[in-house]
Order: structure tokens, then C-alpha cells, then sequence
């Protein structure tokens, strides 16, 4: 299979890259700089130069391919706190792709996220597949995913959780929890830290988009989700272990301050399983769970 890949370069990209090439597909990944580029053609990929502005370029590219996967997202913008234009390119992007795929069966992979659930009412138990939302910024892009299935699309989601952990990992929640800890000098949890979140290995992840694109059934919504919750304040004491600072809870009104962007939802509860993408996919995480993982003490080396 020939895959289109965005975001090919990045965290889960870099892992997910290799696992489609030994399963013995063509990729060709989507580059907007010359660094990625450079980094996609020395792990065997073709090289498609653009970024998700590029409506035209994205439309060529997946009416070449025999399947996409998009992956890339505007993380500068969301970091800047301009999330809903992040949210925005990304819906372009996604019916962009999408407009050369209706009616050919070729399957499109994107991505959502688990805390989506919450948020939208999922409360007192864990987030299953099934649960959906009417709509709401990056849920009117899974919605609008979903429904491709009755346009001759074989679309899926993957909804990954708000920790996607391993030495692949540069800039997600778990390296920004450890740079709040040691700038505060306090690794805080909010409240009592009974919140719960959800995390998966980077290699498992990319392991859920490749069975994902070789054989979801159209219409299916997937969670990649390893640890399926873990009380906040055990991951705070993992990172407070690994940079030698203590533990302590805060307010919910401090939460706002210590964790900035990610004040509102430090506090959330967000158990998710992923039994059905399981037996869907036939999927089981085979890598190290989110506190051995930490407990490792790659996260924590500098220099």
C-alpha cells in the first residue's frame, strides 16, 4: 500500500514511519522543512514537501496514495494559545484529503484526543469508543471522519491520550509537567490528585495507526490507550522522583497558574479503555507503561 503520511517526522510519526515500511508499504511523508525532509528520506520514505496550508498539495498527494495518515497538527499555535486556529487548519486539512478519497474505499486515519470526552459529559466511568460528542472543536473534525464512511471512505479515528510517553517524546505534557516541576521547584497535582489519566507507549500508538489503516472498518472510532488511569498525583510523584523536587497538591485555582494551557484540564478525569479497538485491531500494548517508563529516567537527563 502506498501511505500518505502528515506529520510523518513527528513523535508518533517517527515511530510509525518504520512500522509501515517493515510491514512492507511505500510511504511518502508530508515535510515542511528541510530538516524534516532530510529525516524522512534517511528512514526510506519519499519525501512530499508542503505543510497543512497546502490544500492543493495535500488534495495531489492522497489522490495519489492508496491510503492517509494524518498525523500533523499545529502544536506551535495551540503552545501560543491560538488553539482554535490550530483546530481550524486542521479541519481544512482533513476535507482536503478527503475530497479526493470519497467513493474509492482507500482508507484515512486522523487523529482525536481522549480528554475530548469529559468535556463533553463522559463522567464517573471510563470512555469507551462508543462515546461521542455532537460537536466542538476537534470533535466536529472525528464527526466529520466518522460520517466519511457513508461517502465510500474507510475512515477511522484514533483518539490517543493526553500522555503519549518514550524517548521519542520532545515536547508532549509529559516534558511539560517535568519543566513546571523544576522551575517551581514543587511537582503539583490538583486537589486530592485522584484524577485520573490515560497514557499509551509511542510505539504502541503507532502500532494502533498501522493496523488502523490496513484493516479498520469503516466508520470506527479507536482508542490507543495502554494505561487506561492514572491518578494524577502518581504521575506528579514520578516526575517529582525524577527531578528531585516534592510533591504537593494545589487548588484548582492555582492549577490555572501553575500549568498554564493546561490549567483546565490538569484536574480532569479522564479514564479511558480501548477494549474494543483490542478486538478490533487485534491490538495489544507490548511496551512499558507510563510510570515505569518515567521511572526509567530518560525524561530526566539534560544536556
Amino acid at each position: 500500500m502506498r501511505v500518505f503520511v502528515t506529520g510523518a517526522s513527528g513523535h508518533i510519526g517517527s515511530a510509525l514511519l518504520p512500522e509501515l515500511l517493515q510491514a512492507g508499504h511505500q510511504v511518502v511523508g508530508l515535510a515542511r522543512s528541510d530538516r524534516s525532509a532530510e529525516a524522512l528520506a534517511a528512514a526510506g520514505a519519499e519525501v512530499r514537501r508542503g505543510d497543512l496550508d497546502d490544500l492543493d498539495g495535500l488534495r495531489e498527494a492522497a489522490a495519489a496514495a492508496d491510503g492517509v495518515i494524518h498525523l500533523a497538527f499545529k502544536h506551535e499555535e495551540m503552545g501560543a494559545g491560538n488553539f482554535q486556529a490550530a483546530v481550524d487548519a486542521d479541519l481544512a486539512a482533513i476535507r482536503a484529503l478527503a475530497s479526493v478519497l470519497e467513493g474509492t474505499g482507500k482508507p484515512l486515519v486522523t487523529s482525536s484526543g481522549t480528554l475530548m470526552l469529559p468535556l463533553a459529559g463522559v463522567t464517573g466511568r471510563p470512555g469507551t469508543e462508543a462515546d461521542a460528542a455532537p460537536g466542538g472543536p476537534r470533535v466536529d473534525a472525528e464527526n466529520f471522519v466518522i460520517g466519511l464512511a457513508g461517502r465510500g471512505v474507510r475512515s477511522a479515528i484514533v483518539r490517543l491520550p493526553p500522555i503519549v510517553h518514550s524517548s521519542l517524546d520532545h515536547h508532549g505534557f509529559v516534558r511539560i509537567l517535568i519543566a513546571i516541576a523544576r522551575q517551581s521547584g514543587v511537582s503539583a497535582y490538583v486537589e486530592d490528585g485522584a484524577n485520573r489519566w490515560p497514557s499509551v507507549h509511542t510505539l504502541d500508538a503507532a502500532r494502533v495507526y498501522l493496523l488502523a489503516v490496513e484493516r479498520a472498518p469503516a466508520g470506527t472510532r479507536l482508542h490507543a490507550v495502554a494505561d487506561q488511569g492514572i491518578a494524577f498525583r502518581e504521575i506528579a510523584a514520578a516526575v517529582g522522583r525524577g527531578t528531585g523536587v516534592p510533591t504537593a497538591s494545589i487548588s484548582a485555582a492555582q492549577a490555572a497558574e501553575r500549568f498554564p494551557f493546561l490549567g483546565p484540564v490538569a484536574g480532569v478525569d479522564n479514564p479511558a479503555s480501548s477494549e474494543v479497538t483490542r478486538q478490533v485491531l487485534g491490538w495489544e500494548p507490548a511496551h512499558p507503561g507510563l510510570i515505569e517508563d518515567l521511572d526509567e529516567g530518560h525524561y530526566f537527563k539534560q544536556g
